[in-house]
């Protein structure tokens, strides 16, 4: 039996023995303070001490698995910065990048937000000085089964990933996390994530919201936060059509023969003509970055490599799902991501490595990618009851991003119907306008002016503001 097998049963026997309250008797406090023990060196095992070159900090942090499925062997894979100050009195946020089939540690935690940058040599970590566990405490999932270290012993479970799954492997690990750590079990919680998970959040969130009528599994959720994400399949596809034409990507031709041709509301691409098109755009989009319009290529190993990286797993028009999006803007730090978290040394200090056999990392699955079984063609539908349930709906959005274009979000928002609150008007940060903003009964949308795809990579100051204004629930700074 592996270690993860072990700390799996043991955190099921521990769910037994915090379930059932003891009896009063007199030796009750001590036998309560025992399990408190047991629950807290479950946390204790899975604390990081010894990461290579990773700068010295005042935080804990903590890495490995929670089998989500005893049965089956399913095990997600996670990475838990405490905030650096004060982290018992802030909040807890959940952190997903998309894909499908995408790292949220890869990305997310060490590319994007997460307090350590993995270097360019991809043998070091560097500090990142806006890392959002300034203002809470951040949980990076690897999710579902098959993205980077995450796993199932069963190998049926791979052929059955879709959103459904995804949401309800990941409700069970929040309530198996919880038994590691139980002073968060009744902290403020957010979820916040990128891309496809824009998808992944809100379902995710409409999950916990029905679940939490049952008082013994409520979750403290106040609200979500999407960056540049997938939300609505006939939305999205006229805006990257629409924003590719706009922005002198493809020609007038070809966007007209999209608009009179492409029925984006029902069967698109039986179409053949509207199906040529479209291909045209993706060809288009081959010659750039379609993460980020106006930066350069990566030029090396990861711009032809077959790793799994954005670059390699392009979008596709042959089915009636919307295609997948991944997380990330430049590939070159796909490939550094890949050579760091390969190194055995790496692995053993987050807890991966099993003795001497490395587990094969990779920021992206083109398995999961390409056989994705279940995607909602539209997550409207949620956003309106998670308003209606009093929820924090936050969206942004990076303004040179192609691949979910600002026009896309703006298309999806609008579909909503929601009364207008604050009209649109200029944010700032820095005495700098960071983009433009508009307030909606139940929603807030923000752009940020000149960032790609991964919002944070772009402008990371920016980006930590305006997450500490959402926790804070307050408006964005409207004035120099």
């Amino acid at each position: 039996m592996n270690f993860v097998v072990v700390k799996a049963t043991a955190i099921f026997l521990i769910l037994a023995l915090t379930v059932v309250e003891p009896k009063p008797v007199p030796d009750a406090r001590k036998k309560r303070s025992n399990t408190e023990k047991l629950i807290n060196s479950l946390a204790s095992q899975d604390l990081v001490t010894n990461l290579p070159g990773q700068p010295a900090v005042d935080f804990r942090h903590y890495a490995g698995y929670v089998t989500v499925n005893e049965t089956n062997g399913r095990a997600l894979f996670y990475w838990f910065y405490e905030a650096a100050t004060n982290p018992d009195l802030k909040p807890l946020v959940l952190w997903l990048n998309g894909g499908p089939g995408c790292s949220s540690v890869g990305y997310g935690a060490t590319q994007e937000i997460g307090p350590f940058i993995v270097e360019t040599d991809g043998h070091g970590l560097r500090f990142n000085n806006y890392s959002w566990n300034k203002e809470a405490n951040m949980l990076f999932l690897e999710s579902p089964v098959g993205v980077g270290f995450s796993y199932s012993n069963t190998t049926t479970d791979y052929d059955n990933l879709g959103d459904a799954f995804t949401a309800n492997d990941a409700y069970a690990f929040l309530h198996k996390w919880f038994l590691k750590f139980p002073s968060y079990r009744t902290r403020t919680f957010y979820i916040a994530g990128e891309s496809y998970a824009g998808k992944y959040v809100p379902e995710l969130a409409e999950l916990i919201n029905d679940k939490n009528t049952d008082p013994s599994l409520h979750i403290d959720l106040k609200g979500v936060l999407l960056g540049n994400p997938e939300t609505s399949d006939a939305e999205d596809w006229r805006g990257i059509v629409d924003y590719a034409w706009s922005h002198a990507v493809i020609s007038d031709e070809t966007h007209k023969v999209i608009r009179e041709n492409c029925d984006f509301d029902g069967d698109t691409w039986s179409n053949k003509i509207c199906a040529q098109a479209v291909d045209e755009v993706l060809k288009q989009y081959k010659e750039i970055d379609i993460y980020s319009l106006y930066t350069s290529i990566c030029i090396g190993d990861t711009a032809s490599s077959n790793d799994g990286s954005m670059q390699v797993m392009m979008m596709k028009h042959t089915s009636t799902m919307m295609p997948r999006i991944m997380g990330g803007y430049d590939p070159c730090l796909d490939d550094y991501s890949r050579k760091f978290y390969n190194r055995a040394d790496v692995q053993k200090a987050l807890h991966v490595s099993n003795g001497p056999q490395l587990k094969n990392w990779s920021i992206c699955s083109t398995k999961i990618f390409h056989e994705w079984v279940d995607s909602k063609p539209s997550v409207l539908p949620i956003y309106k009851k998670l308003i209606a349930a009093g929820m924090r709906i936050w969206v942004y959005s990076g303004d040179t991003d192609g691949r979910v274009p600002v026009l896309s979000t703006r298309y999806s928002i609008s579909a909503l119907g929601l009364p207008i609150t604050k009209a649109w008007t200029p944010w700032y940060h820095q005495k700098q306008v960071s983009g433009w903003f508009q307030e909606y009964k139940g929603l807030t949308f923000a752009t940020f002016r000149g960032a790609g795809h991964a919002v944070p990579c772009f402008k990371p100051s920016n980006s930590l503001a305006l997450f500490t204004s959402f926790l804070l629930g307050e408006s964005l700074p409207s004035a120099r």
